[in-house]
């Protein structure tokens, strides 16, 4: 079953387990330069509101009604980043426009390990971007379907898909009963760092500027997975004007750039967990271009891509706590 509370997804799995619970945010960040500089992690600007598609029948796309799930607005001024807090192990893959994230690998229902094609949480505090190699990702930045700059149009040669797909997998029952002595700490970057404060029906994700961070292998053995319980959603991206003609409401103000943040003084962070190896990351990935190398031949795609230097880096270390949605359809 997947609810939507606070602009979050809550999975829970009570066939499995009372605590196979997991709760997954979409957090507003400054979109980094994209000038191939590796920045440290950007700041949470607060969740971006999410809203049940069946509530907007009437204005929504036949297509987002067909695939059910949830809608959020993403300025292109903007990047996102996917933060997950769950106590009881999950395996979670995330894709856009039906490509994986990961893997960078076509959309497919069931784990793989080789190469692995999702995260496991807790271990996993959030995902940024695609991962490019070890160590390094490119950030989720929002793009226009049909320019062929999204991950899905570089990949799968179209535009069909869009949005974000997240499906995710509890630990057995038994798996889970065997560990149940091991510590599952999670640190979450504080999402209160700022408060929330003819167009094109698709918006799909595209590789932003890089950053540092880490893609863990699993700790865990295959048959841990209960491949027979999951739950699966559909995130539709709007533009703001978009937004406003389905929704009714204004988007979110648009977030400072990151020179403005950077000017500031305001932190920027970095993540370690000594004790998980990093995927090496995905050579399928590694291949898309950015947004700004599309930019040189199309003409200029990102506003505001003036190189920064944070000052103000602050080391984060793991093991530092700090109404139902309709499931995606197969369409």
């Amino acid at each position: 079953m997947i609810e939507l509370i606070n602009n979050g997804l809550k999975f829970s799995f009570p066939k499995v387990h009372p605590e196979a619970e997991l709760t997954i945010g979409f957090q507003r960040t400054l979109r980094i330069p994209d000038d191939d500089k590796t920045y440290p992690l950007p700041p949470g600007l607060g969740r971006f509101p999410l809203r049940h598609v069946d509530d907007f029948a009437a204005r929504a796309p036949k297509k987002w009604l067909e695939r059910g799930g949830v809608m959020l607005p993403m300025y292109q001024s903007e990047a996102m980043w996917i933060c997950f807090s769950a106590d009881y192990p999950m395996a979670i893959k995330i894709a856009t426009g039906k490509i994986n994230a990961v893997s960078g690998k076509p959309w497919k229902d069931k784990l793989n390990r080789k190469p692995q094609d999702y995260v496991v949480v807790p271990g996993q505090p959030w995902l940024d971007g695609y991962c490019v190699e070890k160590g390094v990702i490119r950030q989720f930045v929002a793009m226009p379907l049909g320019l062929g700059v999204t991950a899905e149009e570089q990949i799968a040669g179209k535009a069909e898909y869009g949005g974000i797909q997240i499906i995710a997998y509890p630990m057995k029952r038994e798996a889970y009963e065997r560990y149940f002595a091991r510590s599952h700490a999670l640190y979450q970057r504080d999402e209160s760092c700022l408060c929330e404060s003819g167009p094109s029906y698709g918006m799909g994700l595209a590789p932003g500027g890089r950053m540092k961070q880490d893609i863990y292998e699993d700790e865990y053995k295959p048959d841990d997975w209960d491949l027979e319980h999951s739950s699966r959603c559909f995130i539709h991206i709007c533009n703001s004007m978009v937004w406003h003609q389905i929704a009714g409401e204004q988007p979110p103000t648009t977030p400072p750039t990151s020179k403005e943040y950077t000017d500031a003084g305001l932190p920027w962070f970095n993540y370690y967990d000594d004790c998980q190896l990093p995927l090496m990351g995905s050579a399928e990935l590694k291949k898309l271009k950015s947004v700004a190398q599309f930019g040189k031949k199309k003409g200029s795609l990102l506003p505001e891509n003036e190189a920064v230097t944070p000052t103000h880096v602050v080391k984060l270390r793991a093991g530092l706590k700090s109404g139902q949605v309709r499931e995606w359809a197969d369409t």
